[in-house]
């Protein structure tokens, strides 16, 4: 017999609960129910029909360890149940990947779906499906979260960022989306300054970004606490809609906390709005970056959208003229190229409302990127629109226990750490589990302690925990 390639070998051992390879991982959990995630559950999911088995607080808590260990799908569910000594620290066994699986499915409602369908006009194919009450209870459930985050860090200033994403689909009843594959479109509002994802909506691939966003634009505001005194909205032209322009700009609103929202959201840029654009002389042009290969100058001018009334809220128009240097062109064969944003803040310069206003790509784009490639959200679990939608607010969830964690608990050296590194750093540490005392203890090695930082991380959430159940 030949000698192996490393020196050792594997024998094989019943299951034992004496070990485990994610002893960082309970810090997950621990953090959910300092900030009353099981008992919020309690309160706003009701799906169960037997009083026996798993709750709904196990299985929330449980999918959302999932999505933090970096599982993308129901059956990576069997790698946690593999590992005796996490479910010994968790302090119950887990359920099987079906358990799951149907906990989800109490999310989806087929007569919603009917009901949208026969809602729509002849000639529309796209509708947008109402959530159940499950659904809309794990909303709340996000609501409280945010809440205590707030409690715990507060922030007078939130500017609430809007965008859409792809989720590709290959799933029979997944539809069209613009880029030309299949799948579906969620919707997002995150709170830019907390780094907490507010609200969602989960749609269709094939119905238009543009489409009805004000419900989940107001939806988003509710979820904010009163102490978010200076508010802020920014959004692409998928928002750019008469109905959101005119709530955003009412400051007397009925529906929805009255006062001020500053906001910049990009313009559709009609033949009217270019047309406006192309004729600002060269002295009018202000610029904002020189770039390599092209130069980027705005300019304010003077415009009004559709049937906008002139008594109506004032509206901003800051033009962009985008031009490239000598010898190069857009794909499309000319040197220009004009955009626009349309906004009710005043007292920012052109250039300076720009510059705010493109700081969203590093915010709710970064939020897509972390949700779909590191929590599990890029991969709908079933064909049930509203399974899905629980699933990917599952997600979402899991990103703010996780932006709670780095914030209130793990060390600073953490704090912008995307879930990729704190499954290295935290999650994933080996430990032997002793029982000392009475109770359970987890030995783990110096060096992996230096790096995560977990008995700062949890004399900080014993903290926490008793400061919510005294409150």
């Amino acid at each position: 017999m030949s000698e192996p390639l490393l020196p050792f070998e594997i024998e094989i051992v019943p299951d034992d609960d004496t070990l485990t390879a994610r002893a960082g991982l309970p810090v997950v959990v621990e953090v959910g129910r300092a900030l009353g995630l099981r008992e919020s559950v309690t309160r706003h999911v009701h799906v169960r029909l037997r009083r026996s088995g798993l709750s709904e607080a196990d299985k929330v808590e449980d999918l959302v360890v999932l999505l933090a260990d970096g599982g993308d799908c129901l059956d990576d569910i069997a790698a946690l149940r593999a590992d005796a000594g996490f479910q010994r620290l968790l302090g119950r066994r887990l359920g099987s990947p079906d358990a799951y699986r149907r906990f989800l499915y109490a999310f989806h409602d087929e007569g919603l779906v009917l009901e949208a369908q026969r809602g729509r006009s002849p000639e529309q194919k796209a509708y947008i499906v109402a959530e159940n009450a499950p659904l809309r209870g794990l909303h709340l459930v996000n609501v409280d979260l945010v809440g205590r985050v707030a409690q715990l860090r507060p922030c007078t200033t939130a500017t609430l960022d809007h965008d859409a994403t792809i989720q590709e689909s290959h799933k029979r009843e997944a539809q069209p989306h613009y880029q030309g594959g299949r799948g579906y479109q969620p919707s997002v509002i995150y709170w830019a300054e907390q780094d907490l994802a507010l609200a969602d909506e989960y749609r269709d691939g094939n119905v238009p970004a543009g489409m009805g966003n004000l419900p989940l634009i107001q939806r988003g505001f509710a979820a904010l606490p009163e102490t978010a005194k200076e508010r802020y909205f920014r959004a692409d032209s998928a928002c750019y809609e008469e109905k959101v322009l005119k709530w955003l700009a009412d400051d007397a609103r009925t529906t929805g906390r009255p006062g001020k929202i500053g906001f910049t959201i990009s313009a559709d840029m009609t033949e009217a709005l270019r047309r406006v654009c192309a004729a600002v002389g060269s002295e009018g042009w202000t610029l904002v970056e020189d770039r390599v290969d092209e130069t980027v100058a705005c300019a304010d001018v003077e415009f009004t959208p559709g049937d906008w009334s002139k008594d109506a809220w004032p509206l901003r128009y800051v033009a962009v003229r985008i031009q490239k240097k000598q010898g190069q062109l857009f794909a499309g064969g000319f040197d220009t190229m004009y955009l626009a944003v349309v906004s009710n803040r005043w007292e920012l310069g052109g250039p300076e409302l720009l510059r705010w206003h493109w700081q969203k790509a590093g915010t709710i784009e970064h939020v897509h990127d972390v949700m779909k490639n590191e929590l599990g959200a890029a991969v709908p679990p079933c064909g049930r629109l509203g399974a899905n939608a629980a699933w990917y607010r599952l997600s979402l969830i899991t990103y703010n226990v996780l932006s709670a964690a780095k914030s209130l608990v793990l060390p600073p050296s953490l704090q912008t750490a995307r879930p990729k590194r704190l499954r290295r750093a935290v999650f994933a540490i080996a430990g032997r589990i002793v029982r000392h005392a009475g109770r359970l203890v987890v030995r783990i090695g110096h060096s992996a302690e230096q790096l995560a930082g977990l008995i700062a991380a949890r004399e900080r959430l014993l903290r926490l925990h008793t400061l919510w159940s005294t409150a």
